[in-house]
């Protein structure tokens, strides 16, 4: 097919055909990405990388992440981020990873500013910096990005990367939790249950658990089944 006689590339309706029928999908989808178009290649390399309608093929993968990434698709070079800091498909490169995640950064890509805030405050890839951070969570946070939001609450509370203010952090414990965000609910149900609101914190604590990952249930069960309130062990029992 010549590149005149190709059709229209139409971003929704390819990422929702490469859902329900990814098959028929790809061959739009790689000749769009042969013709330099950064959104197909990125979603041509989450194909990839995920064996949608095609073997995957984590290493083929990155490559067509990295040239949408170069392309100027924010989305990409956050993905190429991680793939440099979990070493998928790529070797492991937690400096090269912090590259990618501050162009997604400057780019005012959420979810580039929480990766990039997480090297920052861990130190890795890069010299630990707690104010850098903590205003990276905060710019992601007004965003809307929720897990942010917790973080920034967090770092509020214990005076991390900020001077200590524990009246402003609730603020963001709540407003994590009601955008979705299981720690962000997790956190907000503490405080109510410090107040007295068992009912409120159990509810809360009932949603985390619904959504947490496996690392955090591990943690959070045995604190819940150690709780002397009968409904919050009743939430892990």
């Amino acid at each position: 097919m010549s590149e005149a006689a190709l059709p229209a590339f139409n971003v929704a309706a390819l990422a929702d055909q490469l859902q329900h029928d990814p098959a028929a999908a790809l061959a739009t989808l790689e000749a769009t990405a042969q013709r330099g178009d950064p959104q197909a290649q990125f979603l041509l390399g989450q194909a990839r990388m995920e064996g949608r309608g095609i073997a995957p093929d984590a290493a083929a993968a990155v490559l067509w992440i990295e040239r949408a990434a170069n392309g100027g698709l924010p989305l990409a070079m956050n993905m190429l981020g991680r793939c440099h800091e979990l070493g998928t498909g790529t070797p492991i490169n937690l400096a090269l990873a912090a590259v990618w995640y501050r162009k997604a950064a400057d780019a005012e890509l959420d979810w580039g500013l929480y990766n990039l805030a997480n090297l920052l405050g861990t130190g890795r890839g890069v010299p630990r910096d707690d104010a850098a951070a903590f205003a990276l969570y905060l710019r992601a946070a007004r965003l809307g990005h929720a897990k942010s939001m917790n973080l920034v609450g967090r770092c509020l509370e214990d005076g991390i990367g900020v001077p200590a203010d524990p009246r402003a952090a609730p603020a963001w414990y709540r407003r994590s939790a009601e955008a979705g965000d299981f720690r962000g609910q997790a956190s907000h149900a503490s405080l109510l249950l410090a107040a007295g609101d068992i009912d409120g914190a159990a509810d809360w604590l009932r949603r985390a658990l619904a959504h947490g990952s496996p690392s955090f249930l591990a943690h959070v069960r045995p604190t819940l089944a150690a709780s002397p309130h009968p409904a919050i062990r009743a939430l892990v029992s």
